[in-house]
């Protein structure tokens, strides 16, 4: 027991030493007799952005014992002036059934649009066949402002933004208990997604700061947790990327709504549709048609609200049109 303690202080040591010193990259390698293990992520903290890490674990010679599931997991962590955040589990990407051949973990933790300027890390904490290891990367904050907008609601948008029935209520539950899921064999797209429409018109931005005036003359405040294009209704809408549709129906506040999960707890969430293409449990590919949008639920006028969630939390669209995960 003492020579393992002894062995987990050198390599937690020798890594975060050689992490710390690339404040400003992307990756790092820690070469051991034991493993090699590379790692990949992006290092800065963008409010209503996301951080995802990547690492890929091939054995060294002096593993000899080749690692079950059970034998293998990992957690990341995200710190602010050095108190927990957000953490997410990592999954696997390939489950190897033979020693010697390298598999993947990756993990993502969402970056709320209400961070401030601080000191940023992230941790990462891994095991393997009981062994505890732990390093840090270095993070960088940068800020980002949001609009803020006053949306005048007329008589029957109010009833909707103010209904609550236990329809209502019902249909809220369902799609958090969707969102909530992370199914960890679930791992469908791993490319940067495309946009669900050829429009560039944005009518609204993610995070932008809203008040709702109600016709009643009271108003309410939150946040816009997606893109809306500005379309005609009955233009087309296209899945941003692959994955498995697990809601396709009407809700009372976004009419005719679809959710395609993507990665363990990453889904893509289509609102105010005209009519639908999918039903629940279809596979889908980047670019496939999915339905035609529309002006149903809560809509002032005709438009396409695109959203995209990690871990329950809503993140700027556009992240996911970069190399998120480190695909090559």
């Amino acid at each position: 027991m003492k020579n393992r303690m002894i062995y987990k202080k050198i390599v937690v040591s020798v890594l975060f030493l050689m992490l710390s010193s690339l404040l400003f990259a992307k990756a790092a390698v820690y070469n051991g007799e034991e493993y090699t293990l590379k790692v990949n992520y992006n290092n800065t903290v963008v409010p209503g952005d996301a951080v995802f890490v990547r690492m890929n674990f091939q054995y060294g010679k002096n593993l000899k014992k080749f690692l079950t599931e059970s034998e293998k997991s990992a957690v990341l962590q995200l710190y602010k002036n050095k108190k927990l955040v957000d953490k997410a589990v990592f999954y696997t990407l390939n489950k190897p059934s033979k020693k010697n051949i390298p598999f993947d973990f990756l993990a993502g933790v969402p970056l709320s649009s209400w961070l401030t300027d601080g000191d940023y890390n992230l941790k990462v904490i891994f095991y393997l066949d009981d062994k505890a290891k732990e390093f840090e990367l270095p993070l960088v904050f940068q800020d980002r402002e949001f609009d803020s907008e006053t949306i005048e609601l007329n008589d029957a948008n109010t009833a909707i933004k103010t209904d609550n029935s236990p329809e209502r209520t019902a249909q809220i539950e369902k799609l958090n208990n969707i969102l909530e899921t992370a199914m960890t064999q679930d791992i469908f797209c791993l490319k940067p997604f495309v946009s669900p429409t050829t429009s560039t018109r944005y009518t609204a931005h993610f995070g932008d700061r809203r008040v709702y005036a109600y016709s009643n003359g009271k108003s309410s405040t939150s946040l816009h947790y997606g893109n809306d294009y500005g379309i005609p209704t009955g233009s087309e809408v296209r899945a941003c990327g692959d994955g498995k549709v697990v809601m396709a129906e009407s809700r009372i506040s976004t009419g005719w709504s679809i959710v395609i999960e993507h990665l363990p707890g990453l889904y893509s969430l289509y609102y105010h549709l005209d009519s639908m293409d999918v039903k629940e449990g279809d596979m889908v590919k980047a670019g496939e048609l999915i339905g035609k949008s529309g002006c149903t639920g809560l809509a002032t006028g005709p438009h396409l609200h695109w959203e995209v969630r990690l871990n329950m939390c809503a993140v700027r669209p556009e992240f996911f049109f970069s190399n998120f995960a480190f695909s090559e």
